[in-house]
């Protein structure tokens, strides 16, 4: 058979495949007669509301040089760990705002940035394609820095996420430039499990984002250039569970919802989604109408600890507080007094859920806490 007649084949066999795509998508929105929030609305629920010192940044975190790329919370909710385009990752103080540990990087082009469970170690990961993880209790060398403990080589692009398994300080999940997933033995410093790359049923675009369940720590969910979110077990990586479509962009950031049975997605086609992972189906879609039909694109999310609220961060700065069950947005922090002047590229919630940490490309990070009467949600 000659390389034309494969050529053929192949693009006959893509275009069938996109066919059955099509009309599978077009047979699930015939069996999805409502969703989420037509079916509280038909039951009388009504839409959170906010007041003026429910939710208020009570302080802004300065220490950056460059733009803020990745934060991520401790366990124990009062330190917060930065990325920044100034190669360096910041642990902080969350109640006192102070510093308590600046590290510079090997690599200046960071990307990602992850607490360990116990929260005496921190990952980070960007275009060096190693993941290095940092011991805060190791002394630092005679220039004042700390030096790696472990750097986890493996991928062959970018690391564009990381994340310690629940409860483990010994294992931690990579997504990459490469269309891959890697498990990690931080222990050993090896690859434990490849998710994706030669597999048929992984990516085919660069992986941009994970989300571990914290329900089941074996399952996590990745969502990718290829406009998809996909669901691996990871005692199985030769193939995905279940692939999960309907954004029409970059799938930039995904979260799993506090029950576990559920996540969200936040893509560059400006929605934010919410998935079942046992049927499969789509729940629901969170947008919002521009006057000037330019959608911002979403580029990062965190559900709050009841799972009420969706947080979304914009590329213009916006920062949306959905209310999950109607698919109403209740609040937007961008258009509050002391917000960020650039796009929120980051963002998470405290592990009590009491407080939210946006990062920008202002330089700067925020925490958002509940004030006034509002309880926590």
């Amino acid at each position: 058979m000659s390389v034309n007649e494969l050529k053929e084949r192949h693009i006959e066999a893509t275009d069938t495949v996109n066919s059955l795509r099509e009309r599978l998508q077009q047979k699930r929105l015939l069996l999805l007669d409502t969703d989420v929030a037509d079916y509280a609305k038909s039951h009388g629920k009504t839409a959170v509301t906010f007041g003026p010192t429910d939710l208020v940044c009570c302080r802004t975190l300065q220490g950056h040089s460059g733009k803020v790329y990745s934060l991520d919370w401790t366990p124990e909710k009062n330190r917060i760990v930065s990325a920044s385009q100034d190669g360096r990752l910041i642990v902080w103080n969350s109640l006192t705002s102070q510093k308590t540990h600046a590290i510079k990087l090997p690599c200046a082009w960071v990307m990602t940035c992850a607490f360990s469970p116990s929260g005496q170690s921190v990952a980070c990961g960007g275009l060096d394609s190693v993941c290095s993880i940092f011991n805060l209790n190791t002394p630092t060398d005679k220039d004042g820095n700390v030096p790696a403990s472990k750097m986890l080589s493996g991928h062959k692009g970018y690391v564009s996420s990381c994340q310690y398994v629940p409860d483990e300080d010994t294992h931690l999940i990579t997504s990459s430039g490469d269309q891959t997933c890697i498990l990690w033995d931080v222990t050993t410093g090896l690859r434990t499990s490849v998710f994706g790359g030669e597999f048929q049923s992984g990516h085919t675009g660069d992986v941009l984002s994970i989300s571990i369940n914290g329900s089941n720590s074996r399952m996590f969910v990745s969502g990718s250039c290829d406009t998809t979110a996909r669901l691996w077990d990871s005692r199985v990586a030769s193939r995905a569970v279940r692939t999960f479509h309907g954004h029409e962009g970059d799938v930039n950031s995904v979260k799993f919802f506090p029950d576990g049975n559920r996540f969200g997605t936040g893509s560059d086609d400006g929605s934010c989604r919410l998935f079942d992972i046992r049927t499969g189906h789509q729940l629901q879609v969170y947008n919002q109408r521009h006057a000037d039909n330019d959608i911002p694109p979403v580029t990062s999310i965190a559900f709050s600890i009841s799972g009420r609220l969706l947080f979304a961060g914009y590329a213009n700065g916006d920062c949306y507080v959905w209310d999950t069950l109607l698919a109403k947005m209740v609040l937007n922090l961008g258009s509050l007094h002391n917000s960020h002047e650039g796009r929120i590229s980051c963002l998470g919630l405290s592990a009590d859920g009491s407080a939210l940490c946006t990062g920008s490309w202002d330089t700067n990070l925020k925490i958002w806490a509940f004030g006034g009467h509002r309880r926590v949600i």
